[in-house]
């Protein structure tokens, strides 16, 4: 870790003990008392499942059985993605979808910060050597609507904590598409093709990105990211998501 980057930890974890002292911690979920800011109740807590090894070397999926590290998925054995490593804090259910959706939907946006000391943690081997970190972009006119982006929120709160760079705006989504809810694998896929630009004058060549975003699904939406940076010239591209979907 760089003197740079320790400094602004310490700094993230100064602010946190005054907000501490200021306001009253309480749970990101159901709003009991809790002991420290961006804390979960231990009712809320016991619902979530964390992201834990054994899981699959490149895109992060659980193993339900022991593995050796390094060993890979079948889907990413039969079709490798575009992205290097994808890491994710939950695993997307009944107990973490309220966090998600009251996040992304539900203007919960103070709860930025604490999802972004969760995503440091799940995504340290990733973060320890990224030179950018970049959030999957929403159109212009759903960004319009929403008023704001989350995965942005996220990323602005990831780079505040550990020191790496973000370019908020390095990815435009140029074209609308429609939501990728009730969409099967193929569809999401084709809905999302060509849906993403880099912005004009950027340069990311040689450099190691890790893109940001909510939820992993089935990875359409980041794979048409990473490769577009990776067209772009990014040494590598890695994914961090705070939750995502495990097919059982």
């Amino acid at each position: 870790m760089t003197a740079a980057r320790a400094l602004v930890r310490l700094a993230a974890a100064a602010s946190t003990a005054l907000l501490d002292a200021l306001l009253p911690p309480r749970c990101l979920s159901c709003g009991a008392s809790v002991d420290r800011q961006g804390g979960l109740c231990a009712a809320c807590w016991t619902g979530l499942t964390f992201v834990a090894p054994p899981f699959c070397a490149c895109c992060g999926l659980p193993f339900e059985y022991e593995a050796q590290a390094g060993v890979l998925c079948g889907a990413c054995l039969a079709e490798p993605p575009p992205f290097a490593r994808a890491r994710a804090v939950l695993v997307y259910d009944d107990g973490s979808r309220p966090l998600v959706l009251s996040f992304k939907h539900g203007d919960r946006i103070h709860a930025a910060g604490a999802y972004a000391a969760w995503l440091a943690r799940a995504g340290r081997e990733l973060l320890e050597d990224a030179d950018l970190l970049v959030p999957v972009p929403l159109h212009r006119l759903r960004l319009f609507r929403r008023r704001y982006n989350q995965a942005a929120l996220l990323t602005q709160a990831l780079a505040k904590q550990t020191g790496v760079a973000t370019i908020p705006d390095a990815l435009v989504r140029q074209r609308s598409t429609p939501t990728q809810g009730g969409l099967g694998r193929s569809e999401r896929h084709r809905n999302v093709k060509g849906a993403f630009r880099l912005r004009g004058g950027l340069s990311v060549a040689g450099r190691r990105v890790t893109l940001v975003d909510d939820v992993l699904t089935t990875g359409a939406t980041l794979a048409e990211c990473a490769r577009v940076l990776t067209k772009a010239g990014a040494a590598r591209v890695d994914v961090l998501t705070l939750a995502r979907v495990v097919k059982s």
